[in-house]
């Protein structure tokens, strides 16, 4: 049975600029998820799965560095988002967002496993994956 300390937590997926995602627990509090985009959060919903992107809601506005691009069903860039967000378990039963899964964890830490460099060329977005140890590009 969990005590009220751990229901008062949440596990989520943290995406940076610039790094791998990584597993994070944080208080289930409206301030400690602001902490982590650094500002206002904005609820983005784009996957199939019971999931949430939270972003700063201002992080284009503000001129923060680019993180990761979403991409539609056929691999299409979208939208980007700016700045830190992560990725937490949104089930529609729930009025609260709870500890991701393990397997969904795992997907979207692997989702978003390599940082993502944004050029705009030509009218288009092109997208560089690479790896942060060496900067080593993938695609």
């Amino acid at each position: 049975m969990e005590s009220e300390n751990e229901k008062a937590r949440i596990e989520i997926v943290v995406v940076e600029p610039g790094k791998r995602p990584y597993l994070k627990t944080i208080e289930r509090t409206l301030e400690s998820m602001q902490a982590v985009v650094g500002g206002l959060i904005e609820q983005v919903c784009p996957f199939e799965d019971h999931v949430s992107l939270i972003c700063n809601e201002e992080g284009k506005l503000e001129g923060l560095p680019i993180s990761r691009a979403l991409r539609d069903e056929n691999g299409r860039i979208y939208d980007l988002v700016a700045g830190t967000f992560f990725i937490t378990y949104s089930p529609p039963e729930s009025d609260t967002f709870e500890s991701l899964p393990e397997e969904l964890a795992k997907k979207y830490i692997g989702t978003y496993a390599l940082p993502e460099c944004v050029f705009k060329s030509d009218g288009h977005l092109l997208v560089l994956k690479y790896d942060p140890k060496d900067c080593t590009a993938v695609y």
